[in-house]
């Protein structure tokens, strides 16, 4: 299983718009793909209630974690898009 561990760029954390932003950019991947605080358990990645439901403040560990084909470079785009609090997800790693 692929892993990314990151920490949370958003100064408000996986709330409202960063979540949906996530979210959005995780279903785009086209690639299934769970998100977990660092010490909790894994959630959908392209569910908002899930996501929000993690409660992810802005400086904090997540992991993102998949076994499907082209996980690495969904994780990689993902991990960027949370680590750097970006608006989209990046085309290019």
């Amino acid at each position: 299983m692929a892993e990314r561990r990151v920490n949370v760029g958003w100064a408000e954390g996986l709330h409202a718009r960063p979540a949906s932003i996530f979210v959005r950019a995780a279903t785009a991947t086209g690639v299934p793909v769970t998100i977990a605080k660092a010490d909790g358990a894994p959630v959908n990645a392209a569910s908002m209630l899930a996501v929000l439901g993690l409660g992810a403040q802005g400086g904090e560990e997540i992991v993102l974690a998949s076994d499907a084909d082209g996980a690495d470079d969904a994780l990689d785009r993902l991990a960027k898009l949370v680590s750097e609090g970006l608006e989209e997800l990046p085309e290019t790693v």
